[in-house]
């Protein structure tokens, strides 16, 4: 199957699709021994010859990832400019060019998933397939039961309504109460400004699934392969068919 130049480069782990145009119109990239400048030019990876700088590139194995992303980490690749720690710290031993899907808040941890899988990426975040996020929600305060009523209700935020697919109290710790709460659509800060909203500022978030994969045992900080089965589950909640490569 054919694709974009900039897309083939950027899947195999050159550079992101705004560099490898750069590269394209400094000449840098060929296409079956001669270079090219049209950045609209298609290739088939599986047939023609890309070189960038005269080395052969080839297309990366894809790879689906989750990661336990701790607190106070930015979910970014390479260097802030600020000096706060990015999860490329967390992943550098990982060959293959990933990028998280979606994002966590910088004081918010739980489960992220990356992957080199743009297709899959897209519809993971896409709001046609409402897939559902489910967190973990230490708020201040004990949420009262008709406060939870009020809560599964919906409410118009700044931004539009917004309404939980599903919410329940955990547990109470001392004068603050565990929640978990989901929604499948991804809009700034949504679990932390909709609790607000009901008087109670959330202290602590942790995301632990993302529509059929869940965060489990995995420690802060450390990554793992989905594996098959998850594989299946994830691609059929967003309408695609997982085939293993053999």
């Amino acid at each position: 199957m054919k694709v974009r130049i900039n897309k083939f480069l950027s899947e195999a782990g050159v550079a992101s699709r705004r560099k490898a145009e750069r590269l394209i119109s400094e000449g840098r990239v060929k296409v079956n021994g001669e270079i090219i400048k049209n950045l609209g030019t298609m290739v088939d990876p599986e047939i023609d010859i890309v070189e960038v700088d005269g080395k052969v590139i080839k297309p990366q194995r894809k790879r689906y990832i989750m990661l336990y992303k701790p607190c106070c980490y930015l979910t970014q690749l390479g260097l802030s400019r600020d000096g706060r720690k990015t999860i490329q710290e967390l992943i550098k031993d990982i060959p293959e060019r990933v990028f998280p899907v979606g994002r966590l808040d910088y004081n918010t941890e739980g489960l992220l998933i990356l992957t080199n899988d743009g297709e899959l990426a897209n519809r993971i975040l896409h709001p046609r397939y409402k897939l559902p996020k489910v967190y973990f929600a230490l708020v201040e305060g004990k949420v009262s039961v008709n406060t939870l009523k009020r809560i599964r209700k919906g409410a118009e935020l700044e931004d539009g309504f917004a309404k939980p697919d599903n919410v329940r109290i955990v547990r109470y710790e001392g004068d603050k109460t565990l929640i978990e709460i989901t929604f499948h659509e991804g809009r700034k800060h949504l679990v932390k400004r909709y609790l607000a909203f009901f008087g109670h500022k959330v202290k602590k978030l942790k995301r632990i699934a993302i529509g059929p994969i869940k965060l489990g045992k995995l420690s802060p900080g450390k990554w793992r392969d989905l594996n098959q089965g998850e594989l299946t589950q994830l691609f059929k909640a967003v309408g695609l068919k997982y085939t293993p490569k053999r």
